[in-house]
């Protein structure tokens, strides 16, 4: 096994593109980078090599994504706008179908839900998506643009 440091280097940027997919908040996604590693090096004897290092690793920062959550329930840090102001009545809107659009997001069933999150969120390449979840480039791909239509249906059908 490498040392912590070499495996904080080569995995550090792909945990916390995962995060940052999952939480939309770089300081949040920074913080429980860090624990992952914390936790990993802590457990390092528990990796058996059955899976990739960068599986184990999300698999780590998810969990402690699961503890922060059930730690800190009424943390949910939504994007500022930004660029000039927009009227009320535009904000609103932008508000409504925002959160229209999270919403349904969030009810996407796996693994769909988790793939979106990882590319519009995150900006993970579909590579990086694959390699976090233990899957292929193209089954990353393929989920994608599956979870994607998913997604634009439930909305068309949610404005009708």
């Amino acid at each position: 096994m490498q040392d912590s440091e070499q495996l904080y280097r080569q995995y550090a940027k792909t945990v916390y593109k995962y995060l940052i997919s999952l939480t939309g908040s770089e300081d949040l996604a920074e913080e429980l980078t860090q624990e992952t590693f914390y936790q990993a090096i802590k457990s390092i004897n528990s990796y058996d090599g059955s899976c990739r290092i960068t599986t184990w690793l999300c698999a780590i920062a998810k969990n402690q994504l699961c503890t922060y959550r059930r730690k800190h329930p009424d943390s949910v840090d939504w994007e500022d706008y930004q660029g000039t102001a927009p009227s009320a009545e535009a904000e609103a809107e932008a508000a409504r179908s925002k959160l229209d659009l999270f919403t349904k997001l969030h009810s996407c069933p796996e693994p769909y839900r988790e793939v979106l999150y990882m590319r519009l969120l995150g900006d993970l390449s579909f590579r990086e998506i694959g390699q976090a979840l233990g899957k292929t480039e193209s089954w990353a791909r393929v989920t994608y643009y599956r979870g994607k239509e998913k997604l634009r249906k439930e909305l068309e059908n949610h404005e009708k």
